[in-house]
């Protein structure tokens, strides 16, 4: 039986999404995702070196290797 309290954030990456700076702000659902899978849009903040974990669908987001951080 699932733990009904347990968060998205606590459960394995769905998926790994690397972004480059053309994907920036980053955000999920993101538009590769089908409409089914679909919750409120979150916007995530990658641009300092590290992963983000979106809260609903446990999907990470990363910049690619070599992708400029914003300034």
């Amino acid at each position: 039986m699932s733990n009904p309290a347990m968060r998205a954030a606590d459960l394995p990456p769905r998926g790994i999404v690397e972004l480059d700076a053309t994907d920036l702000p980053a955000h999920c659902p993101n538009p590769k995702m089908p409409l089914w899978s679909s919750h409120p849009r979150v916007y995530l903040d990658v641009t300092h070196g590290e992963a983000a974990q979106c809260p609903y669908c446990s999907t990470v987001y990363r910049l690619a290797t070599g992708t400029p951080e914003p300034h």
